[in-house]
């Protein structure tokens, strides 16, 4: 059975991969918008999603600019939020996803649902990722036509992950742009 569900996982994140890529950079470049500027970059994470939260804060590899959302945040025109829940129908996500566009905060939002105009959620993220996750993706080993592991846990991690490559990416890129700024023009105090 664990031949079958790393099967299943590794379909999944392929899928992920191949449809959600130019999101995935997209959101990157959002979150990176408030950590090159004045910025923070909150976490709003709902259910089990806050294990995501979890590990941008407390990881091997950090997440700069991090900080967690809370009703208490009062935002700034640099600061963006992503969102992670497992379903785009979540009340709390969508209640937060309304706050923040009524606001004019620019924010990201990650749930199962692909984008489209059945999903609230992704008409009002700036930007939006699907898990791919629809429900359980193995067969219920005793019960006809049930369905058991449902991944939105390890989809939401992978794709934390492939966020956080891209914007160190951006961060690193953009440093060296500084660097080089500093270069060509030395200070006359030196």
């Amino acid at each position: 059975m664990s031949k079958i569900l790393t099967t299943q996982l590794t379909g999944l994140l392929q899928r992920i991969q191949q449809t959600e890529e130019e999101s995935i950079e997209e959101t990157a470049r959002l979150l990176a918008q408030a950590a090159i500027g004045q910025g923070t970059i909150y976490f709003a994470a709902f259910g089990e999603m806050e294990a995501v939260a979890i590990n941008a804060e407390l990881g091997e590899g950090k997440f700069a600019k991090f900080a967690r959302y809370t009703e208490n945040v009062e935002l700034l025109p640099a600061d963006r939020v992503i969102i992670f829940t497992r379903h785009a129908t979540d009340e709390q996500a969508l209640n937060l996803a309304q706050q923040l566009h009524a606001e004019f905060i620019p924010f990201a939002a990650v749930a199962s649902e692909v984008a489209g105009d059945d999903n609230p959620l992704s008409d009002l993220a700036y930007t939006y990722i699907s898990l791919k996750v629809r429900g359980g993706i193995l067969p219920h080993p005793a019960k006809l036509g049930e369905r058991i592991v449902f991944p939105h846990l390890i989809a939401a991690l992978y794709i934390y992950e492939a966020i956080k490559m891209e914007f160190d990416e951006m961060l690193v890129d953009d440093d060296e742009e500084d660097d080089e700024l500093m270069d060509s023009h030395p200070s006359p105090f030196a």
